[in-house]
């Protein structure tokens, strides 16, 4: 696709805001319809009114129906700072029909934003393939926020091609660059290391390298369930190339999905020990599942920060 004008940009902007919005919203709805009642974003709880206060929080409508005058309180602003970290590797860009990984991660990214606004959260946004290509500071007013989305739009109109993942050097690189504790939030397929238990070990001592540094973790682990995990490709041969190294293969399907799924189940096996062992929340984020999962996850995480 090439370069957006300044109308097409404002558009898709606008829908990215607007899809933001209702994913966040429509999830703390069905929050307060469920048993997460400490969840609130806003609101918390109502108390009486006490002379020679401010009125600015009376809730007027209580009051019509009571005749009393009662107060709405708050939850505490945070300082809670959070990084978002977008694997912008190639392997991102699968499946090449529908929403892709990489797409999936940029709506997913733009409603935890929202809802990091909602909240009064400080965040900011690390874009990486094979090193960290760039990163915005925190920040928790909304134009940030809208830089932000400019920048996931950016890169959702232009996906990289032929592009590898080096997750253990950004980490790396994140780790020396932040200095204050934060949350820090990677969205990647985490393919690099796959079946490398040597690459296994060295991708979570950069992790540990973050931890060392008081940081909290949450890995999303973003997959296509039916191709990547399933491997439900039709019983006829195929022609497969790696989107990242250019590399092809032509097989049959059928004659290697047992070993494909059971070399696979043991890698994320591994990967989901490792993580226990070092306290890092891995989450299994399949592209068909939806974002209401992903926003419970911080949310949970975050009420064991603050």
């Amino acid at each position: 696709m090439g370069q957006l004008n300044d109308d097409q940009q404002i558009r898709y902007l606008a829908n990215l805001e607007l899809l933001a919005r209702q994913v966040v919203e429509g999830f703390i709805t069905g929050l307060h319809q469920s048993p997460f009642h400490g969840f609130s974003v806003e609101f918390a709880e109502h108390r009486l009114y006490n002379n020679g206060e401010s009125v600015k929080n009376i809730d007027w409508k209580l009051m019509a129906r009571t005749e009393k005058l009662f107060v709405k309180q708050f939850e505490e602003e945070t300082n809670l700072r959070c990084y978002l970290l977008l694997d912008c590797s190639s392997s991102m860009n699968f499946p090449d029909k529908g929403t892709d990984k990489l797409q999936f991660s940029i709506y997913a990214i733009a409603s935890l934003m929202y809802l990091f606004k909602k909240q009064r959260d400080a965040f900011g946004l690390g874009l990486f393939s094979d090193k960290l290509d760039w990163m915005s500071p925190v920040k928790s007013t909304s134009a940030h926020l809208f830089y932000l989305y400019a920048e996931l739009e950016k890169l959702y109109s232009e996906p990289k091609k032929n592009t590898s993942t080096s997750i253990t050097n950004v980490l790396h690189q994140v780790a020396q660059q932040v200095h204050q504790r934060s949350l820090v939030i990677i969205f990647s397929d985490m393919l690099e290391n796959n079946l490398d238990s040597e690459k296994m070990n060295a991708l979570f001592a950069a992790i540990q390298h973050l931890k060392f540094k008081k940081h909290e973790v949450v890995i999303f682990n973003v997959n296509d369930k039916q191709k990547e995990l399933d491997f439900a490709f039709d019983n006829r041969p195929h022609h497969f190339i790696d989107i990242e190294s250019g590399d092809e293969v032509k097989v049959h399907p059928g004659k290697i999905r047992e070993a494909y799924q059971t070399q696979l189940k043991r890698y994320k096996r591994e990967l989901e020990l490792k993580c226990a062992q070092y306290h890092i929340d891995i989450v299994d984020a399949p592209i068909q599942d939806g974002f209401y999962n992903l926003l419970k996850s911080y949310l949970i995480k975050r009420n064991s920060m603050i």
